[in-house]
């Protein structure tokens, strides 16, 4: 296997690091992590994908050892999809095959709904669609957003000054650990942790946070239902696999409007159940591979490729 390559796509506030494995001869799958985490969380699945094409894993804006945005810069939704934009225009694709989790799948839902002629295959973990709120939660999400924001961004001021709080590397695993829910195996934190904390220069043995803490206010697309159908009717001809881990309850009820959509409209839509938690792909990679291994196979084949 090649080893893989270490990425940087100079952006207009800095870059967006990245790390491609296997094949660079084609164009590759480009995959996006969830909020707060890393390309580490591909760590397991990456060796049980198809070895005829390469997959281009990014750390977004603010997260493991890409660029933060300057002081005052909020993060929203709109820099994101950008983001893929950007990296298209960088590598010169015409068209893009999506692998995401989480946050990044409804990134890519929208993605997908919006330029669904360039889009050639998604993969989504663990979630199908934009998230709805009521108009009053709406009202309440807007005004904590600001002032979350306001608080991390004076922090992200001080850092410069003042070293965040450090901890052991075995707290780190617990709160990575409890903070999501137990969601991440705890065996499994070290794949995202790695790129998302520093070494502490007062304490030698201890660690900080480096991922900006500023992520943790960043601005989403809350739609309505009738504008998420909408979206989902422009997804017609994508070859799309959802895959929802069965302990999750991010898929619900309320996605089944969007899914019978996708399943009326889309020839090429799959959904299937793996047994797992919200990470689904990091604890239980092999039961994730076995969806996504065929479902390569059948739209994206060993052919002679183009970009």
């Amino acid at each position: 296997l090649q080893a893989p390559m270490d990425v940087r796509i100079d952006m207009p506030w800095g870059y967006v690091v990245g790390r491609w494995y296997g094949n660079r001869q084609v164009r590759p799958i480009l995959a996006l992590h969830g909020w707060l985490d890393n390309l580490g969380t591909w760590d397991k699945l990456l060796p049980l994908m198809p070895r005829h094409l390469g997959v281009l894993c990014i750390d977004l804006p603010g997260h493991g050892y890409s660029s933060k945005l300057p002081e005052g810069i909020a993060y929203n939704f709109v820099d994101y999809l950008c983001v893929i934009l950007r990296i298209m225009e960088e590598y010169g694709w015409q068209k893009v095959s999506l692998m995401a989790h989480s946050m990044s799948a409804m990134l890519c839902f929208l993605f997908a709904s919006l330029y669904p002629h360039r889009t050639d295959l998604l993969v989504s973990i663990d979630i199908v669609k934009t998230r709805y709120r009521t108009a009053p939660s709406q009202i309440d999400y807007l005004r904590n957003n600001a002032e979350g924001f306001m608080l991390e961004d004076e922090r992200f001021a001080n850092a410069k000054r003042q070293e965040p709080p450090a901890y052991t590397y075995s707290e780190l695993e617990q709160l990575l650990h409890k903070g999501s829910n137990q969601s991440v195996a705890l065996e499994n934190c070290h794949h995202i942790l790695e790129r998302n904390i520093s070494r502490s220069t007062k304490f030698p043995d201890k660690y900080f946070f480096s991922r900006d803490g500023r992520c943790k206010y960043y601005t989403e697309l809350y739609t309505s239902p009738p504008l998420a159908a909408e979206l989902a009717k422009t997804i017609r001809n994508v070859p799309y696999c959802v895959i929802k881990g069965t302990e999750s309850d991010f898929i619900d009820k309320q996605s089944d409007e969007v899914i019978a959509i996708l399943r009326a409209n889309n020839p090429h839509f799959e959904l299937h159940e793996v047994p797992g938690t919200h990470h689904v792909h990091l604890n239980n990679s092999a039961g994730v591979a076995e969806v996504i291994y065929p479902f390569i196979m059948r739209h994206r084949p060993p052919l002679l490729d183009t970009w």
